[in-house]
């Protein structure tokens, strides 16, 4: 498909005897974020490190922007920014020096350079800090530099690694919406292990467990991927205990507060509908229905075979 960025069939990789992912495929289309999720040591990193071209694969195929990596690395890493999880600044340089410097690397030619470095810094909101060492600067305005590194040369895609780490909140924020803000017009590959930052940012999810890929689709999808069991609902003018089990096949009821209950279902999609029309019927006066979800910790939990403590 055109709009497919990253291809990754059935990628496999081996360190001695085990192997660290084995038979990952999938797609990253052209615009928006991506989210790799995965325990430590499941084999995030290696996937990413060879969607990056820092590592070959044992087996297996991926093409950036249609260009195989393995055959034509050049060509395809020219479509990749990357941020590893500690940015590779030189600090005793400015950050128009260290920009320049960068975009040199990734072939950006002659007069084109400063346009470049211009645009990243714009996009970062780095520009008043230009000729700034990089060593006065603070740990959130360090961290746009570096992404500023990773887009100079306006790739297809962008890998983060980890772009959030060792940020106060109100900096986490603000990377956060540059995130969001270049996945307007790039990919963007997002790895974290943290639950709450692909909530955040994040459109999609992949997820590998155990070198296998366990999860693919939608944050929705990630989100719904337990099906609910209860809903809370609140009545001003509540029937009795036993009038509202009678309303449906439900696996219990409980008062939680003076007219506030939790009823428990399975397999009934339909249920919270019954309870909605009763409600309004008998003039229960309903105040609140709140559908209760599993949390990421619990999704993450089932995912990866690991009960939540």
């Amino acid at each position: 498909m055109k709009d497919i960025i990253v291809s990754v069939q059935n990628l496999s990789h081996k360190y001695s005897v085990q192997w660290a992912v084995k038979d990952i495929s999938f797609d990253i289309r052209e615009i928006g974020v991506v989210g790799l999720l995965g325990s430590n040591g499941a084999g995030k990193s290696t996937t990413m490190n060879i969607i990056c071209g820092v590592l070959n694969q044992t087996k297996g195929d991926v093409f950036i922007n249609g260009i195989d990596l393995r055959k034509n690395p050049i060509e395809a890493k020219k479509n990749i920014g990357f941020l590893p999880q500690q940015p590779p600044l030189y600090v005793d340089l400015t950050v128009k020096e260290y920009l320049k410097h960068s975009a040199c690397l990734r072939d950006v030619r002659g007069k084109d350079v400063d346009d470049a470095v211009e645009i990243a810094m714009e996009k970062c909101s780095i520009t008043h800090f230009r000729d700034r060492l990089i060593s006065n600067l603070s740990g959130g305005y360090q961290q746009r530099v570096g992404i500023a590194q990773a887009i100079v040369h306006n790739p297809k895609l962008v890998v983060l690694d980890e772009p959030t780490n060792g940020l106060d909140p109100n900096q986490i924020v603000e990377i956060r919406n540059l995130i969001r803000d270049i996945a307007k017009y790039h990919a963007v590959l997002l790895s974290t292990h943290i639950l709450s930052e692909i909530q955040a940012i994040c459109d999609e999810v992949k997820m590998i467990e155990n070198g296998h890929l366990v999860f693919s689709g939608s944050m929705e999808d990630f989100d719904n991927y337990i099906a609910p069991e209860s809903f809370i609902i609140d009545l001003g003018n509540a029937p009795s205990m036993d009038v509202l089990s009678s309303l449906s096949d439900n696996k219990g009821i409980e008062e939680i507060a003076k007219h506030r209950f939790r009823i428990f279902f399975d397999n009934d999609s339909n249920i919270t509908e019954k309870y909605i029309d009763e409600s309004v019927k008998n003039n229960w006066e309903l105040n609140e229905l709140i559908v209760e979800r599993s949390s990421l910790d619990e999704v993450f939990a089932q995912l990866s075979g690991k009960t939540k403590k």
